[in-house]
């Protein structure tokens, strides 16, 4: 198998009253699996791709055989979404950033309370299932954005340093349609120390 699905780095219930135990499990074993396994069948018969990293398929997704583009986007999306998202929540998380982040978030938003704001509107505003993401430069400049379905910045040619899920499977046993609720929460597991070294592997 080219890829494997990577163990959370907490157990299901560590999020918890923010994130449920029963969404936890659902989201990462049988959502994230499933990503997983459908990616490394898009790659079987393709020898050559199977030692790629996740980072380059999708930026070189347009160099990949043509009927392999589109599994490999959706999947190998779904792949490496999941895997930042569970790296950037945390058990002890939430709270602000601190360092060269914090003061790039001031730079760019005005604040960190600003930040906050432009980027919840921008998930909660996605249109149907999709990703929140801050996206950071090589210059250490930031950027909110969105993206639909298992997109992500990656395709465009930027690197996301924290990414929020928005579809449905990510909420909906615990806070049904209330999106912007669940959004609320959030923020109470955030990993700040994971998004800080995120933004240092971008700007060096």
């Amino acid at each position: 198998m080219a890829f494997t699905l990577p163990d959370l780095p907490y157990d299901y219930d560590a999020l918890e009253p923010h994130i449920d135990e029963r969404t936890m499990r659902i989201h990462h074993d049988k959502h994230h699996q499933g990503y997983t396994n459908k990616l490394n069948a898009a790659l079987e018969g393709h020898d050559d791709l199977q030692n790629h990293s996740i980072e380059a398929l999708l930026t070189g997704l347009e160099n990949l055989p043509a009927d392999i583009q589109t599994p490999v986007r959706n999947n190998g999306g779904g792949f490496y979404n999941h895997r930042l998202f569970w790296t950037v929540m945390s058990p002890d998380g939430g709270g602000r950033p601190s360092g060269d982040l914090a003061e790039a978030i001031a730079d760019t938003f005005g604040s960190f309370d600003d930040f906050k704001d432009q980027f919840q509107s921008t998930a909660a505003g996605q249109f149907g299932s999709g990703w929140g993401w801050l996206v950071a430069h090589a210059d250490g400049s930031l950027e909110v954005t969105s993206t639909p379905n298992q997109d992500n910045p990656l395709l465009d040619g930027n690197t996301p340093i924290l990414g929020v899920d928005v579809w449905e499977h990510a909420y909906y046993l615990h806070y049904q349609n209330e999106r912007g609720t669940y959004l609320d929460h959030w923020w109470n597991v955030v990993n700040w120390d994971a998004v800080q070294d995120n933004f240092a592997e971008v700007t060096g």
